[in-house]
């Protein structure tokens, strides 16, 4: 048996609530609280600090009940604000209960808080909603999101798909077998030499042709040139024509450029255009340009 003078602190320690020390890093500047979405039969912590203001906006009047109302500095009521400056008293890890009760037609809503004292760190405001809309509308709302969720995913997959077909095309395409099918090629093969030119005229001295290769097969000539950008900014080409000596554009132009060419660095282009090999064009002149308009004219193309 414990002698008399141990019975008191005994008591008194069992009497008295032990004080849980704050989750750390739990607070939030904002805390929002959906009632219909997140019901709960326990108090919901907010966390509090002496010298922090923390206020509260419900969606509906309400009526508060906050436990030693007294020791607060300020506590301001509004029709649907309550803000609160804590005790400066208060001890780490301390709770008080704060009680609301929110209009809400014939059912009111009741929601307990728990304000847990932190060292230096408060919840700015919190936000209270209720949900008036019957669950069954929540449901279908739900419902529909989650269809509309679902369609997207089954377009994103469609279109995967379609660009996994693109990307296989691709690399069935190209090379001998096109050339032999589309009959661009033939037992002459594909021809080419050193393209032979005038002086070039460049547009403001930007770019400067260095020398390029001219090819041709049954359907079609190439050129692949190489210039020169003394300019201070990168230059990519955007238009290109062939022209032959009467002023007539050779169609279907196709051009080709994979990196911009640097300032003061050379870079190679690649245009082609229909033209039959039975068909003599003379001399040609390629132009090419940015969208600024700014690049090259080379007069005096020969072709093989």
């Amino acid at each position: 048996m414990l002698p008399p003078f141990s019975i008191l602190p005994l008591v008194l320690l069992q009497g008295t609530p032990l004080r849980q020390p704050p989750t750390p890093g739990a607070c939030k500047e904002l805390q929002r609280i959906e009632l219909a979405w997140a019901p709960s039969a326990s108090a919901r912590e907010i966390c509090v600090s002496p010298g922090l203001m923390t206020n509260f906006v419900f969606d509906a009047r309400a009526e508060v009940d906050l436990q030693d109302e007294v020791r607060f500095l300020e506590v301001t009521r509004g029709r649907n604000t309550l803000s609160l400056l804590p005790p400066p008293d208060l001890g780490l890890g301390e709770r008080l209960r704060l009680t609301a009760v929110l209009e809400n037609g014939a059912t009111p809503q009741r929601v307990t808080f728990s304000l847990v004292a932190h060292p230096g760190q408060a919840t700015h405001q919190v936000e209270v909603y209720r949900d008036q809309r019957p669950r069954e509308s929540l449901q279908r709302e739900i419902a529909q999101e989650q269809a509309k969720n679902q369609q997207l995913r089954d377009e994103l997959a469609q279109t995967r798909a379609q660009l996994e077909q693109l990307r296989i095309k691709l690399e069935q395409s190209g090379g001998l077998q096109d050339l032999i099918a589309n009959k661009a090629i033939g037992t002459e093969g594909i021809q080419f030499q050193e393209l032979k030119t005038k002086d070039a005229v460049p547009s403001e001295g930007v770019i400067t042709y260095k020398w390029g290769i001219g090819y041709r097969s049954d359907k079609s000539i190439a050129a692949e040139v190489w210039l020169n950008n003394l300019g201070s900014e990168p230059w990519t080409a955007a238009k290109a024509s062939l022209v032959d000596a009467h002023g007539n554009e050779l169609k279907g132009m196709k051009l080709r450029q994979d990196n911009p060419i640097a300032p003061n660095s050379e870079g190679s282009i690649i245009v082609e255009a229909d033209l039959l090999r039975t068909d003599v064009p003379g001399e040609l002149t390629l132009t090419l340009r940015n969208e600024s308009s700014r690049g090259i004219t080379i007069p005096g193309l020969t072709f093989p």
